[in-house]
């Protein structure tokens, strides 16, 4: 198999190669190297890869076995390998023991190559740090790939691995997906273990999950990594069928409620508008009823922003205390950034008061988004309000704000996404639209569609009926494997 051989194919399409022995794992791991060098100099996504000796280690009956894969430098543990978190305060932080989530992956039979780069302890929704540089979108190299998964869906846009493992706490599957053109879900709060180090993630607000260049390969390994371990904060019911058998299957016409507007009645682009309403369109097409809604979010935009400032940057004390007794180092300007840094200050001062309220408008979110489901079966937005921002200038600043502010920040970056991480709902980004004309014509531009506590299936039907309708498998970025 060459290397422009190896990026037509999906996770599942090597899979079934694997299978047949028409091609080893090796052999993949191999092309996976080569698709590295050959494509990450142009978008530092790959910020570690290891030897090809480990490909031969993998399980040969798992169902994505064989399949080269990535882990992304954040909220998951391989034992005896590095997990930086992106930071120069956990750099040479090496993991003792698999996570939960990891021994599911080797039991998939995927073959773990290396680390995709994630923004410093991955509270930004652009893939840029200090310890690991500038992660760059392969389809326009001077724009930002989105975070904080960035690395990982650069290196599937650019066809180094066809899936890699992705993290979400406020969009950060959604936001890179749309940005690079990929499918991205988020799955439901207590769907995928975090544990047994990471639980409560952002009291709830962070999920596992991936990214991938089809809707199947999404489904295949939520199916490999779906459920909690005894004694996990958050469970969530294993679903009536494979999520895989899902794809494919009639969605039925759905209700689907479109808003336009964010909650925080920000601009949206035009660009990104008319992808919206003609994406709409299409659904109306596919024989789905869609009109225009404004869902309530339960409480004030501002009151929304602080709690989760107040639960971001008072977790994230616990976090980096415990790395900096790990790593010995002090916390301080020279082992964090500006943002990090301020967050970290500014969560030092939270109180249990605070964090307790916070909490509460969790809850609020929660019941409120419950309500959108009552007359309707599908929420649909922009995933992002605008196209990807020049490399460089998102963090533009930050030397000036306190974590409120920067959390502020980071939500207005993305105000469509982080309401479906508070109530803890399935949400997924669909590459359905490309900027048409101009400058930045090609860019992807994704759409969001969200739905009620526990109905992943219902996305994964709606996204496979897309993906038939409206095929994005044949657009390809200026950096992509199959070109060298």
């Amino acid at each position: 198999m060459t290397l422009t051989e190896y990026v037509t194919h999906d996770a599942l399409g090597l899979a079934a190669l694997v299978a047949r022995k028409e091609v080893t794992a090796e052999e993949l791991a191999e092309l996976a190297r080569e698709a590295i060098e050959a494509v990450n100099p142009a978008i530092g996504a790959v910020v570690e890869h290891w030897p090809l000796a480990d490909a031969g280690q993998a399980k040969v009956d798992g169902p994505l076995a064989g399949v080269p894969f990535l882990i992304k430098d954040l909220a998951i543990a391989m034992a005896g390998r590095r997990l930086e978190l992106g930071s120069r305060l956990a750099a040479g932080l090496v993991a003792p023991d698999d996570s939960n989530l990891m021994q599911r992956l080797r039991a998939a039979g995927l073959v773990t190559l290396g680390r995709t780069a994630t923004p410093e302890m991955a509270f930004s929704t652009a893939t840029e740090s200090v310890q690991q540089g500038q992660t760059r979108n392969p389809w326009d190299t001077q724009r930002s790939a989105g975070g904080s998964s960035g690395g990982a869906a650069a290196a599937v846009a650019a066809g180094i691995v066809p899936l890699a493992h992705a993290t979400d706490a406020a969009g950060s599957i959604r936001v890179p997906a749309s940005f690079t053109g990929l499918f991205g879900l988020k799955s439901t709060r207590g769907r995928v273990s975090n544990g047994p180090a990471l639980d409560e993630v952002f009291a709830g607000l962070g999920v596992q999950g991936g990214l991938s260049r089809t809707v199947r390969d999404s489904a295949a390994l939520l199916d490999a990594i779906h459920g909690t371990a005894a004694g996990e904060p958050y469970h969530t019911a294993a679903p009536a069928r494979p999520f895989l058998a899902e794809v494919g299957r009639d969605p039925g016409r759905l209700r689907i409620g479109l808003m336009l507007a964010p909650w925080n009645d920000g601009a949206v682009s035009q660009v990104v508008t008319d992808a919206t309403t003609d994406a709409a369109r299409k659904l109306a097409g596919l024989g789905h009823h869609v009109e225009l809604v404004r869902p309530d979010l339960g409480v004030s935009w501002d009151a929304f922003v602080h709690a989760n400032a107040q639960i971001w940057c008072a977790t994230l004390v616990n976090w980096i205390d415990a790395v900096a007794v790990q790593t010995g180092r002090r916390v301080d300007a020279d082992t964090l950034e500006p943002a990090t840094l301020a967050a970290y200050r500014y969560g030092q001062r939270v109180t249990g008061t605070a964090f307790a309220a916070a909490l509460d408008v969790r809850n609020a979110v929660t019941r409120a988004t419950a309500g959108w489901f009552a007359g309707t079966d599908i929420v649909m937005t922009p995933t992002m309000p605008d196209l990807p921002e020049p490399v460089g200038t998102y963090a533009a600043g930050a030397e000036q704000m306190d974590g409120l502010a920067w959390t502020a920040r980071v939500f207005r970056h993305s105000p469509f996404t982080p309401a479906f991480n508070v109530a803890g709902l399935p949400a997924m980004s669909v590459p359905m639209a490309t900027a048409p004309t101009g400058p930045h014509a090609g860019l992807p531009i994704g759409i969001q569609f969200g739905a009620g506590f526990g109905q992943e299936a219902t996305l994964f039907r709606l996204a496979g009926q897309i993906e038939q309708a409206h095929p994005w498998a044949g657009r390809h970025p200026a950096v992509w494997a199959g070109r060298t």
